[in-house]
Protein backbone atom coordinates (compact mmCIF):
# COMPACT_ATOMS: atom_id res chain seq x y z
CA UNK A 1 0.00 0.00 0.00
CA UNK A 2 1.24 3.49 -0.75
CA UNK A 3 2.55 5.79 1.91
CA UNK A 4 -0.28 8.29 1.24
CA UNK A 5 -2.97 5.65 1.89
CA UNK A 6 -1.21 4.55 5.08
CA UNK A 7 -1.08 8.15 6.34
CA UNK A 8 -4.78 8.66 5.68
CA UNK A 9 -5.71 5.33 7.32
CA UNK A 10 -3.48 5.97 10.35
CA UNK A 11 -5.06 9.39 10.84
CA UNK A 12 -8.56 7.93 10.53
CA UNK A 13 -7.74 5.12 12.96
CA UNK A 14 -6.34 7.58 15.51
CA UNK A 15 -9.40 9.83 15.22
CA UNK A 16 -11.75 6.84 15.56
CA UNK A 17 -9.91 5.69 18.68
CA UNK A 18 -10.42 9.17 20.15
CA UNK A 19 -14.14 8.95 19.31
CA UNK A 20 -14.33 5.58 21.11
CA UNK A 21 -12.54 7.02 24.17
CA UNK A 22 -14.91 9.99 24.14
CA UNK A 23 -17.93 7.66 24.04
CA UNK A 24 -16.59 5.68 26.99
CA UNK A 25 -16.01 8.90 28.94
CA UNK A 26 -19.58 9.98 28.17
CA UNK A 27 -20.89 6.61 29.42
CA UNK A 28 -18.93 7.05 32.66
CA UNK A 29 -20.83 10.26 33.42
CA UNK A 30 -24.11 8.33 33.65
CA UNK A 31 -24.96 7.35 37.19
CA UNK A 32 -25.63 3.64 37.65
CA UNK A 33 -26.58 3.51 41.31
CA UNK A 34 -22.96 2.80 42.19
CA UNK A 35 -20.58 5.46 43.38
CA UNK A 36 -18.04 6.33 40.70
CA UNK A 37 -15.57 9.25 40.94
CA UNK A 38 -15.93 10.01 37.21
CA UNK A 39 -19.44 11.31 37.93
CA UNK A 40 -18.04 14.38 39.67
CA UNK A 41 -14.40 14.70 38.53
CA UNK A 42 -15.14 17.04 35.61
CA UNK A 43 -17.67 19.10 37.55
CA UNK A 44 -16.65 22.77 37.65
CA UNK A 45 -16.44 24.63 40.93
CA UNK A 46 -15.89 28.35 41.35
CA UNK A 47 -12.97 28.84 43.73
CA UNK A 48 -10.42 31.62 44.07
CA UNK A 49 -12.44 33.63 41.54
CA UNK A 50 -11.98 31.08 38.72
CA UNK A 51 -13.74 27.94 37.49
CA UNK A 52 -11.80 24.80 38.42
CA UNK A 53 -12.53 21.13 37.92
CA UNK A 54 -13.40 19.29 41.12
CA UNK A 55 -10.66 16.70 40.57
CA UNK A 56 -8.07 19.54 40.67
CA UNK A 57 -9.18 20.84 44.05
CA UNK A 58 -10.30 17.80 46.04
CA UNK A 59 -9.58 14.15 46.59
CA UNK A 60 -12.44 11.82 45.71
CA UNK A 61 -12.73 8.34 47.19
CA UNK A 62 -15.29 5.53 47.33
CA UNK A 63 -15.54 4.27 50.93
CA UNK A 64 -18.63 2.16 50.13
CA UNK A 65 -20.31 0.93 46.93
CA UNK A 66 -23.00 3.62 47.08
CA UNK A 67 -21.02 6.51 48.58
CA UNK A 68 -18.46 9.08 47.42
CA UNK A 69 -16.26 10.96 49.86
CA UNK A 70 -15.02 14.36 48.64
CA UNK A 71 -12.30 16.10 50.64
CA UNK A 72 -11.23 19.55 49.36
CA UNK A 73 -7.48 20.18 49.57
CA UNK A 74 -8.33 23.62 50.99
CA UNK A 75 -11.15 23.37 53.57
CA UNK A 76 -12.30 26.92 52.71
CA UNK A 77 -13.57 25.54 49.38
CA UNK A 78 -15.96 23.07 51.02
CA UNK A 79 -19.02 25.30 50.59
CA UNK A 80 -18.19 26.06 46.93
CA UNK A 81 -17.87 22.34 46.20
CA UNK A 82 -21.14 21.64 48.02
CA UNK A 83 -22.89 24.39 46.02
CA UNK A 84 -21.58 22.97 42.72
CA UNK A 85 -22.86 19.48 43.58
CA UNK A 86 -26.27 20.78 44.65
CA UNK A 87 -26.72 22.75 41.41
CA UNK A 88 -25.49 19.90 39.19
CA UNK A 89 -27.85 17.52 37.41
CA UNK A 90 -26.83 14.59 39.65
CA UNK A 91 -29.87 15.07 41.84
CA UNK A 92 -27.91 14.36 45.02
CA UNK A 93 -27.66 16.27 48.28
CA UNK A 94 -24.23 16.04 49.90
CA UNK A 95 -23.89 15.76 53.65
CA UNK A 96 -21.29 18.14 55.05
CA UNK A 97 -19.34 17.30 58.23
CA UNK A 98 -17.19 20.45 58.16
CA UNK A 99 -14.18 18.84 56.43
CA UNK A 100 -15.62 16.44 53.87
CA UNK A 101 -18.71 15.91 51.76
CA UNK A 102 -20.45 12.55 51.51
CA UNK A 103 -22.60 11.75 48.50
CA UNK A 104 -24.96 8.83 49.06
CA UNK A 105 -26.34 7.21 45.93
CA UNK A 106 -29.83 5.81 46.40
CA UNK A 107 -30.78 2.71 44.41
CA UNK A 108 -32.25 3.62 41.02
CA UNK A 109 -35.90 2.93 40.20
CA UNK A 110 -36.70 0.64 37.28
CA UNK A 111 -38.12 3.58 35.33
CA UNK A 112 -34.97 5.66 35.89
CA UNK A 113 -32.79 2.72 34.83
CA UNK A 114 -34.70 2.42 31.54
CA UNK A 115 -34.40 6.17 30.99
CA UNK A 116 -30.63 6.03 31.58
CA UNK A 117 -30.33 3.12 29.14
CA UNK A 118 -32.06 5.25 26.49
CA UNK A 119 -29.63 8.11 27.19
CA UNK A 120 -26.62 5.79 26.93
CA UNK A 121 -27.92 4.31 23.65
CA UNK A 122 -28.22 7.84 22.27
CA UNK A 123 -24.63 8.57 23.35
CA UNK A 124 -23.48 5.36 21.64
CA UNK A 125 -25.27 6.34 18.44
CA UNK A 126 -23.52 9.73 18.56
CA UNK A 127 -20.21 7.89 18.91
CA UNK A 128 -21.01 5.67 15.91
CA UNK A 129 -22.04 8.74 13.86
CA UNK A 130 -18.74 10.39 14.76
CA UNK A 131 -16.86 7.28 13.61
CA UNK A 132 -18.81 7.20 10.32
CA UNK A 133 -18.07 10.89 9.73
CA UNK A 134 -14.36 10.14 10.18
CA UNK A 135 -14.72 7.26 7.67
CA UNK A 136 -16.46 9.58 5.19
CA UNK A 137 -13.69 12.20 5.52
CA UNK A 138 -10.97 9.57 5.08
CA UNK A 139 -12.74 8.11 2.05
CA UNK A 140 -12.87 11.60 0.46
CA UNK A 141 -9.14 12.02 1.11
CA UNK A 142 -8.41 8.63 -0.46
CA UNK A 143 -10.51 9.44 -3.54
CA UNK A 144 -8.86 12.82 -4.02
CA UNK A 145 -5.43 11.16 -3.63
CA UNK A 146 -6.41 8.76 -6.43
CA UNK A 147 -7.56 11.66 -8.65
CA UNK A 148 -4.21 13.37 -8.05
CA UNK A 149 -2.47 10.12 -9.10
CA UNK A 150 -0.98 9.57 -5.63
CA UNK A 151 -2.84 6.24 -5.44
CA UNK A 152 -3.67 3.63 -8.05
CA UNK A 153 -7.24 2.37 -8.27
CA UNK A 154 -6.15 -0.99 -6.78
CA UNK A 155 -4.54 0.79 -3.82
CA UNK A 156 -7.74 2.82 -3.38
CA UNK A 157 -9.86 -0.35 -3.25
CA UNK A 158 -7.48 -1.96 -0.72
CA UNK A 159 -7.36 1.20 1.41
CA UNK A 160 -11.17 1.47 1.41
CA UNK A 161 -11.45 -2.14 2.57
CA UNK A 162 -8.96 -1.42 5.39
CA UNK A 163 -10.90 1.73 6.27
CA UNK A 164 -14.15 -0.26 6.49
CA UNK A 165 -12.43 -2.86 8.70
CA UNK A 166 -11.14 -0.13 11.05
CA UNK A 167 -14.61 1.46 11.11
CA UNK A 168 -16.35 -1.85 11.97
CA UNK A 169 -13.81 -2.50 14.71
CA UNK A 170 -14.33 0.95 16.24
CA UNK A 171 -18.11 0.63 16.08
CA UNK A 172 -17.88 -2.82 17.69
CA UNK A 173 -15.82 -1.33 20.54
CA UNK A 174 -18.48 1.35 21.13
CA UNK A 175 -21.19 -1.35 21.02
CA UNK A 176 -19.26 -3.46 23.55
CA UNK A 177 -18.91 -0.49 25.90
CA UNK A 178 -22.64 0.21 25.44
CA UNK A 179 -23.53 -3.40 26.28
CA UNK A 180 -21.48 -3.39 29.48
CA UNK A 181 -22.89 0.00 30.57
CA UNK A 182 -26.42 -1.21 29.80
CA UNK A 183 -25.81 -4.34 31.86
CA UNK A 184 -24.44 -2.20 34.71
CA UNK A 185 -27.49 0.09 34.59
CA UNK A 186 -30.02 -2.73 34.57
CA UNK A 187 -28.29 -4.65 37.36
CA UNK A 188 -30.42 -4.48 40.49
Amino acid sequence: MSEMAELILDDAKERMEKAVVHSREEFATIRSGRANPTLVEKMTVEAYGVEMRLVEMASISVPEARQLLITPHDPSNLEAVERAIRTSDLGLSPSNDGRTLRLNFPPLTEERRRELVRIVKKMAEEGRISIRNIRRDARKELESAEKEKQLTSDELVRAEKDLDRITRSSEATVDGALASKEEELLEV
